[in-house]
């Protein structure tokens, strides 16, 4: 019977560097981080998009690791303090970098 060390030391590896390859960096999101954020910028949106005084169309709303930035422009001062008020109010989300600005 052959020996069944080599099989298992190459199934070890190969599981290392699939784990690893799932890992989060400063600079990159792991998978269960990048799924998370998608749900936080969707209900970000979904936030604004319900709040009558704002028009979502004009607010771009990214997510990187729950921080959420507001990009964009907006009819007023307002508006620019509304949607961050919006977005810091949904769960999950950790700051708000606001960047609209006023047309």
């Amino acid at each position: 019977m052959k020996s069944s060390k080599p099989f298992f030391a190459a199934f070890v590896g190969a599981s290392m560097l699939f784990a690893l390859g799932c890992a989060g960096t400063p600079t990159q999101e792991s998978t269960g981080e990048y799924l998370d954020d998608s749900t936080i910028t969707t209900k970000v949106k979904s936030a604004i998009y319900n709040e009558p005084s704002l028009k979502v169309a004009q607010i771009n709303v990214k997510t990187f690791k729950s921080a959420v930035q507001l990009s964009g422009f907006v009819d007023s001062y307002d508006d620019v303090y509304k949607a961050g008020s919006v977005a810091r109010a949904v769960k999950g989300v950790s700051s708000v970098e606001n960047d609209l600005k006023v047309k």
